[in-house]
Parts: C-alpha cells; sequence; structure tokens
C-alpha cells in the first residue's frame, strides 16, 4: 500500500522522505499536546471537551473551525472601549449600585443589583414607568408616534430591520425626523438582517438619506472589517429624546419575517416589548452609546452629560443589564441563576431558544426539587431546526425534576422573553436562554423589582400564554420514537462549541 490512511492532521505517503514524515508526526503532536494546555483556558470544561473532540476527530475542520471560532470575545480594542464607558458611567453614579432607597429590598434583590453593577456599571434606580407591548404591529406604531414627536434625537439599535408594508411608517417617521433637524443614529447588526426581504432596499434609502447609520459588528473584510462572524448585536433598544424608550424581544420586520417558508406554514411571531419612561431611559441610551462609540470611534455628548437622574423613591424600581461578548463574564447568565436560587414559591421561564448551561439546568431542576413552582414556556414549533431538536433533548430531565413545560400552539412562533420570579421580580428583554444569548449575543435585560408590575406579567401569562399553551405529557415524550431521541442529542454536542 502506497498511501496509508488518514492519520492525525494530514494523510502520510510512504513515498515521502522518513525526514518529512517525521517533521510532519512531531508537527501534528506539537498542536495536539498545545490544543490540550490552550483551548481549556477560561473555558468550560464541557465546552473545552466539545473544540478537543472537534479537533482531535475532524482534524482539518476541527482546527479551522476553532481558529475562526474559538474565542467569545470581541477584539480586544472594542472591549477596552467598553471599560472606558463603564468607567465615564461609574463615575456619573458615584459607584453606587442603587440610587434611592433601597431598605426595603430583600437581601436577595439588593445583592443581584450590586452584582450587575459590578458586572454592567449600570445602577437600579426609582421612578421608573413600563408600558407591556404585546403586539408586534402595534408596537412600532406607538414607535413611530414618538419619533414623530422627537425634537433632539433618536437613537435606534435592533437585530433584524427590512423595511416593509408593516415597518414603512416606522422608517419614514425617522428619516422626517432626519430632514427636520433631530439627531437620527441607527445601528442594525449586518449578518443578523442580511437576507432578509427588504433589508437591501432599506439600506439604499438609508444610504441616500443622508442619516447617520452603521452595521453592528460588520463582516466585510474587504473593507477590514472583520470579527468571529457568529458574535452579534442582539440588542433591541429605541430611545427618543433621552424621555422615552422602547426594548425587548422585537426585531423590526413584519411579524412573519416575509419569507416564503414562513408564509407558506403561517408563522407568525409573536414578542413581548417595553415602552419605558424614567431613568431607564437613560440607561438603555448608554448602551445605545457604547454600541455607537464601539462602531464608529465617536463617542457621543450624551455621555458625560453629568450626574444620572433618578429620585430617591416613587414609581418602578429597575435596572439595566447589558451582557455580550464585550464583557469579561456572562452577565445575565449570572442574573437569571442569582434570581432563580433565590426563588422561593415560584420561577417562571419564557424563552423561544431554551438552550441552558451546566449552571442555568441546575438551578431550576433543584428549585423544582425544593418544591418551588417551576414552568416553562417554549414554542410547539421554531424557525431553528437545530436548535429546538436540542432544546428538546433537555425535556425528559425538567420533567423529571419536576419542571412543568408549556408548548405554545404552532403556527405562532414563541418569541418572547422573560422570567418572573416569586411575587416581585421581573425580567424581560432581548436574551434568549441559551448558550449564544449568554456567551456570544449582544444583549440587554431590564431587571425589574416591583408586585404590581410582576402582577401584571402574571396576569399576561394567565391571559394569553397559558390558554394558548398545552403542557408536555411526560408520558408520551418519553415514548417517542428513539431515532427522535438520538436526533436530538446529536444537536445538543452543538451547543458545547462555543
Amino acid at each position: 500500500m502506497t498511501r496509508l490512511e488518514n492519520y492525525l492532521f494530514f494523510s502520510i505517503d510512504q513515498a515521502w522522505p522518513n525526514w518529512l514524515i517525521v517533521t510532519l508526526l512531531a508537527i501534528d503532536m506539537i498542536i495536539r499536546i498545545v490544543a490540550l494546555g490552550w483551548i481549556p483556558h477560561n473555558r468550560r470544561p464541557s465546552v473545552a471537551l466539545g473544540w478537543l473532540l472537534a479537533i482531535f476527530l475532524i482534524p482539518y475542520v476541527g482546527i479551522l473551525a476553532f481558529l475562526l471560532l474559538g474565542s467569545a470575545k470581541l477584539p480586544k480594542r472594542r472591549r477596552d472601549k467598553q471599560v472606558l464607558v463603564n468607567d465615564i458611567f461609574r463615575d456619573q453614579t458615584d459607584d453606587r449600585a442603587i440610587i434611592g432607597d433601597s431598605a426595603h429590598m430583600p437581601e436577595p434583590l439588593s445583592t443581584a443589583a450590586q452584582l450587575n453593577f459590578e458586572l454592567g456599571a449600570l445602577p437600579m434606580t426609582h421612578g421608573n414607568a413600563f408600558d407591556l407591548q404585546i403586539d408586534n404591529h402595534a408596537c412600532m406604531e406607538a414607535m413611530a408616534d414618538e419619533i414623530d414627536a422627537a425634537t433632539r434625537f433618536v437613537h435606534f439599535e435592533f437585530y433584524i430591520v427590512a423595511i416593509d408594508d408593516t415597518t414603512r411608517r416606522l422608517f419614514e417617521s425617522l428619516l422626517a425626523a432626519h430632514e427636520r433637524g433631530v439627531r437620527v443614529r441607527i445601528l442594525i447588526d449586518h449578518l443578523g438582517s442580511l437576507g432578509y426581504p427588504g433589508y437591501s432596499d432599506l439600506v439604499k434609502r438609508l444610504n441616500s438619506s443622508g442619516v447617520a447609520w452603521r452595521r453592528a459588528l460588520p463582516i466585510r473584510p474587504w473593507k477590514g472589517e472583520y470579527q468571529r462572524p457568529d458574535l452579534r448585536n442582539h440588542r433591541k433598544i429605541l430611545v427618543v429624546d433621552g424621555e422615552v424608550a422602547f426594548t425587548g424581544s422585537q426585531n423590526i420586520i413584519d411579524r412573519s419575517y416575509n419569507k416564503r417558508r414562513n408564509l407558506r406554514k403561517g408563522f407568525q411571531w409573536m414578542d413581548l416589548s417595553l415602552k419605558c419612561s424614567g431613568p431607564v431611559v437613560d440607561e438603555l441610551d448608554a448602551v445605545f452609546i457604547t454600541d455607537w462609540y464601539s462602531e464608529t470611534g465617536e463617542l457621543l455628548d450624551e455621555a458625560s452629560q453629568g450626574e444620572l437622574r433618578a429620585p430617591q423613591n416613587g414609581g418602578i424600581q429597575a435596572q439595566v443589564v447589558p451582557s455580550g461578548p464585550g464583557f469579561e463574564d456572562e452577565n445575565n447568565l449570572r442574573l437569571f441563576n442569582h434570581l432563580i436560587y433565590n426563588a422561593n414559591r415560584s420561577v417562571v421561564v419564557c424563552s423561544p431558544y431554551f438552550v441552558p448551561d451546566e449552571s442555568l439546568m441546575h438551578a431550576l431542576t433543584t428549585e423544582a426539587r425544593s418544591g418551588v413552582d417551576v414552568r416553562l414556556y417554549v414554542g410547539e414549533t421554531s424557525d431553528h431546526w437545530v436548535t429546538q431538536r436540542a432544546q428538546q433533548s433537555y425535556y425528559a430531565d425538567l420533567v423529571r425534576a419536576g419542571v412543568r413545560i408549556f408548548l405554545y400552539h404552532a403556527p405562532t412562533v414563541l418569541h418572547s422573553k422573560f422570567l418572573m420570579i416569586d411575587d416581585e421580580v421581573s425580567i424581560i428583554g432581548s436574551s434568549n436562554m441559551d448558550e449564544r444569548s449568554f456567551a456570544m449575543n449582544m444583549e440587554v435585560t431590564m431587571f425589574i423589582v416591583d408586585k404590581e408590575f410582576t402582577q401584571r406579567m402574571y396576569d399576561l401569562e394567565a391571559q394569553r400564554y397559558a390558554p394558548n399553551s398545552v403542557e408536555l405529557d411526560a408520558e408520551r415524550w418519553n415514548d417517542r420514537p428513539l431515532l427522535h431521541k438520538y436526533v436530538e442529542n446529536v444537536a445538543r454536542l452543538t451547543s458545547s462549541l462555543l
């Protein structure tokens, strides 16, 4: 046999000189030894093991994939900008994690606010108000109304954006505001929006209008714009004049997302967003300012306009929690785990993509086994086939621990993202309960501490989510075909490669 089987990172031909074979074998062994000590650095063992398996079992593909995708952090220059802006905002808040009265707060909630501040530099404040936005299209109309009344500035930052019959009025409002002298700044995630019908038309309109806009995390190496391609800006933020803001799970596109497959299957996305007033508006604007600075190098004047305006008491207490690969830690995951472990009566999770890491899985199952009522809402259908199969691989373990799983009826694509703890805590934002949202996506989360608002959330669950969902039957689920279980477990493996 003149040619041996594939060995290590290359194929060996016996006709090669011995010195070449020895050299290649030595290089291969060095790569493996270095990988064993390098890849586990600052990675979860499961993640490191996933990459090592990929490198050892699929040599060429594995090592190239790791070099391309192995780091879940943005470039250092971007992280340095995040640190700079964090320091500015810390100075403006006198380094206080909670502004105003906090004596009434249970210790687990005050420590949660401190944790968020240590990780994300934005404090908890009084004096906020929130309106729940439960209809995608009505929410975009409300956004357009606020933009039509803008006099100073509009800051717009979303993951998926396209112009269509539903979004047209919103973009007309943005361009009209620009034409009357309002400072309009727009950030749109590059890969998130690329490929959706209406995006290319939107780019042409924005370019011709002269409005200030940028692609967030662009992948255009021919223009010197590149970073790990699957690190994305998944945030959804609109700030108008520093007086009102919107945030949540919603993208700026028709609820069908305009794709033929979605239209054929009757898919309609269901979201949950917030219309906000009070000090959290400035905090959401701080997140936009940071992202604008990272993309353009321009640090906006709003970043240095003095102390955060926040009363000592009154209104709703809330805190904005940014997270993502621009931070050193997984801010959102730490908050979720902290709150779940401190639950006494109930935990309600709604996540379209539920692929938990070990720590979140342990938190939920521990609370369920402790007698806490843990309810999980996920979609009966999904637009991500592999993610849904990975998600389904966790159902049996969750139900066995006592977690109740509710499947929202198809063809609605459940896209709302929220968490409720006991009778006082609500979390609403852009973050899914999966490792992508914890480690790779730039996300923004609203942490709300208020009994009346949380009751509104439970009412929403009872009126809109529970009646349109069916509880997973554990016995029937366990009897599903073996092939389904096999596919789910294979899909589950992909969650480790972060």
